[in-house]
């Protein structure tokens, strides 16, 4: 008799476990999201006890322990078997040392030229350079029209090309293209070297030269990488020179923009400084019920700048403990319905990356070297980045989240957002930032765009930049609790959507 009873007892269990969870459910899952959860979480995670969890240091090693914590008392799996830590080896790059001479005339770091990105250990003497003008490679204008760089030194400067009425040749405007805009030309520029094969550039930029000078001269330039990987190319030698350097190398260099191969006898030796750095993100998973080799992941990033040389902590309660305590309240929600038996259909990841501050690093090492579930199989990532806060702009109309890339890659995803949000949540959902002009860049800013370039389709929430951005008096008694509450429901609620429909997300604009 008590053998039918559990057997009976099992049955029902076994079938309340199959059910649907109806809209009522799911509101009530996303309601145990709360201001006071949110809260208790914020004032431990964004406390002087964490020092501003900067990378690879003993606040962020508490923070990751905390994260840890959390998922072993809710009982959701990590992703690596015993192991809710990805270990990230990142490395500290130093200021390289190096040697060079121009015509028999000695140049010194510093004082003329910095190495702004980590190169092999080496040494090179050449008897030419290949002077490129701007450096620019546009369907528009072209720099490296017939001339071959491949294994060359090239040398160019910056700005770009206008017309005779004044405007930019590439913009067809006044307005500057990426091509000659601060950090993005550096980028743009060097790229495109790289792209056509250069063995080294020297780009001549004398205003930005001394102002990063003059700050990693201060700081000695601590910076983090990630290792190169086994079949990377050997990353190519990067220097921001003086224009008195860039005037050694091409004489003419500030009156002539066209391209040249320049005689000049140039002498480099190259000893990289490197110390290992290592650290962690932290992963957890619930298991899909009907679909479990597909993958929704929601991410975070735990890190933030740590303690400044007066020994002010940077709490970093916005940036990025909104998102990091989002995510947990997020991952208590699935769990709660997992255990009354509204499991989700396809698998949820919860990712808390590191060393977003230091370049995108730890959600770089999730997916270019060590992706914890198959990229082919993630369906989507939701990227929570700054949602505790209003953006001064939006004072007195404060019912709004920022959305940015929900429509780059997947028309669909960006429907499904809006017909989530108007169905459980009502906020505004703010696309200011998403438009592909928009100088802030803030789509190539942050841990989705790492998932996005591997052409997974993203939302990144983002509450928009304020006073305290980065500063020590970001602290938890500025966060909007309310607000946090919303911003969190509507990304469970995304989730949810994301993770139970029938048909997986189309993509639709796939680039190459």
């Amino acid at each position: 008799m008590k053998k039918s009873l559990l057997l009976l007892g099992i049955s029902l269990i076994a079938l309340s476990c199959n059910t649907e969870a109806t809209k009522e459910d799911v509101v009530n899952y996303a309601s145990s999201i709360t201001e006071a959860e949110l809260k208790e979480h914020l004032y431990t995670y964004a406390s002087d006890e964490f020092e501003g969890r900067d990378t690879g240091k003993p606040g962020q090693k508490k923070a990751v322990e905390y994260l840890k914590k959390h998922y072993q008392d809710l009982n959701i799996s990590p992703v690596i078997e015993g192991n809710y830590l990805q270990n990230v080896p990142l490395n500290i790059v130093k200021n390289p040392e190096v040697s060079i001479t121009i015509n028999g005339t000695s140049f010194t770091y510093f004082d003329d030229y910095l190495s702004p990105a980590a190169a092999a250990t080496g040494n090179m003497s050449v008897s030419d350079v290949v002077y490129v003008g701007y450096g620019i490679d546009d369907k528009k204008y072209s720099s490296y029209t017939d001339i071959d760089v491949k294994g060359k030194v090239v040398v160019f400067k910056n700005g770009e090309p206008k017309d005779k009425a004044g405007n930019n040749v590439i913009t067809g405007s006044k307005e500057a293209s990426k091509w000659s805009n601060g950090r993005q030309e550096m980028s743009a520029k060097r790229d495109a070297a790289k792209n056509k094969g250069a063995k080294a550039i020297f780009f001549m930029n004398d205003t930005m030269f001394k102002r990063y000078a003059s700050f990693y001269k201060n700081r000695n330039s601590n910076n983090l990488s990630l290792p190169a990987k086994k079949d990377d190319a050997p990353a190519m030698y990067n220097f921001l020179i003086s224009e008195k350097m860039g005037k050694a190398l091409v004489k003419n260099i500030t009156k002539s923009t066209k391209t040249a191969t320049v005689s000049t006898k140039l002498e480099m030796d190259y000893k990289s400084v490197v110390v290992p750095q290592p650290s962690e993100n932290v992963v957890a998973m619930i298991k899909g019920s009907e679909k479990p080799d597909e993958y929704i992941v929601i991410s975070s990033h735990l890190d933030h700048v740590g303690v400044n040389e007066k020994g002010e902590i940077f709490n970093g309660a916005d940036d990025d403990g909104s998102g990091t305590v989002s995510l947990l309240e997020i991952a208590e929600a699935f769990k709660t319905a997992a255990d009354n038996g509204h499991g989700p259909k396809r698998s949820v990841v919860f990712l808390h990356v590191t060393a977003e501050e230091k370049g995108l690093l730890g959600s770089k090492y999730y997916t270019d070297y060590e992706p914890l579930v198959p990229l082919a199989n993630t369906v989507a990532n939701l990227n929570i980045d700054m949602v505790g806060r209003i953006d001064p702009k939006r004072e007195g109309d404060r019912n709004y989240i920022y959305l940015i890339g929900a429509d780059k890659l997947s028309t669909e995803l960006h429907e499904l957002s809006e017909a989530v949000n108007k169905e459980f949540m009502n906020i505004e959902l703010d696309y200011t930032y998403n438009d592909e002009n928009d100088p802030n860049r803030f789509y190539y800013r942050s841990d989705h765009y790492n998932f996005a370039k591997n052409n997974i389709p993203i939302i990144f929430y983002f509450n928009g930049t304020h006073d305290d951005y980065h500063k020590a008096s970001d602290t938890p008694d500025k966060i909007n609790y309310d607000l946090l509450e919303n911003r969190s429901r509507l990304v469970f609620h995304t989730a949810w959507e994301l993770a139970n429909r029938e048909n997986k997300i189309v993509v639709d604009k796939a680039t190459e």
